[in-house]
């Protein structure tokens, strides 16, 4: 017998696939690729969900799922969380997806690693409940680490699985999880915090400021939110000033030149982006932080380039922080 199991690469996705897998069956993991994974390894340009298979030694899949993603964050039908994360939109829309997938695969039934009372919004009995109806699963999916609170799911009705040997954890201690994955040899694991930057209060005061001035942004605009410091200057214009080398690259390699950059003469320091059309008076907010981010900050005046499009010139400005940062 199969089953799909969604891996996150955390430890409870991880304990869910194991508990199913002990049982004698064949499980496979779904991991959905978002532009807002902010789990440890991803940090580092890896992946969570890869070193999590490799102790499981099963197989995985992983589906991008980030333009379906922005069109949930934008318009999700039930709603926020405390951040901007559309946690309950996102599970359905990771659900219907897992469901054709399943049924492609020939597998039986899901598998998750959610635990009751855990998050606030997606991990209620009601709205697990809610989540399973809306995907057009309901009893097909799995929930070992909760399962014993949780009325019996089909797999579990028909004996596919055992029930008896699954756990009845409840709310946000990882205790008895971090018990078993000692006991199991599970030693790298991601930290239980976060996971999704649209929980992140900073990264979503941001992701605000985009909707609202830019409302057909795309995965480039997301990848852009993630570097740098953020600044609304009083024209409505954004300006992105890098904090090291890396990120200047990063904004040079994602704008590729389309849009007007500001750095103090010798090209040393931060470099400042203006998104959209400038005045001459963005220009000189611009060089006015890119002047102070550099090694300059103390002088009275400073010269900074600016260039856009085939457009260039040299101002002489005063270091200071302009417009109100994001």
């Amino acid at each position: 017998m199969k089953a799909l199991a969604l891996i996150s690469g955390g430890l409870d996705s991880s304990l869910a696939a194991y508990l199913v897998k002990i049982q004698g069956i064949e499980v496979i993991g779904i991991n959905f690729r978002t532009p807002f994974c902010c789990c440890e390894a991803a940090k580092h340009g890896g992946c969570a969900a890869k070193d999590a298979v490799k102790f499981l030694k099963i197989s995985l899949r992983m589906l991008p799922i980030g333009e379906e993603m922005l069109g949930i964050v934008k318009n999700p039908r039930f709603g926020y969380g405390q951040g901007l994360n559309p946690c309950i939109d996102c599970k359905i829309m990771m659900w219907e997806k897992a469901k054709k997938l399943m049924e492609e695969e020939g597998a039986k039934f899901l598998v998750s690693g959610e635990v009751v009372g855990q998050r606030p919004m997606s991990q209620r009995r009601r709205i697990i409940e809610l989540i399973e109806k809306e995907s057009g699963l309901e009893g097909k999916i799995v929930r070992p680490l909760s399962a014993k609170l949780l009325p019996p799911s089909l797999p579990e009705k028909e004996g596919w699985v055992r029930r008896e040997d699954f756990l009845k954890i409840e709310g946000r201690s990882r205790k008895v999880q971090m018990a078993l994955a000692q006991e199991i040899g599970l030693t790298h694991y991601p930290s239980p915090a976060g996971g999704c930057l649209l929980t992140d209060p900073g990264f979503s005061r941001r992701m605000k400021d985009l909707i609202e001035h830019k409302g057909d942004f795309s995965l480039k605009d997301i990848e852009v939110l993630k570097i740098g410091r953020h600044f609304r200057l009083d024209s409505g214009i954004k300006a992105i000033v890098g904090r090291n080398e890396e990120e200047n690259k990063k904004l040079e390699f994602l704008l590729q030149g389309k849009e007007c950059t500001l750095q103090v003469k010798g090209g040393k320091g931060a470099l400042v982006v203006l998104e959209g059309e400038c005045s001459e008076k963005d220009i000189s907010d611009g060089a006015s932080l890119a002047a102070f981010y550099s090694a300059h900050r103390q002088d009275k005046e400073v010269e900074v380039t600016w260039k856009n499009g085939e457009s260039e010139g040299l101002v002489r400005v005063e270091p200071g922080k302009r417009g109100r940062m994001l």
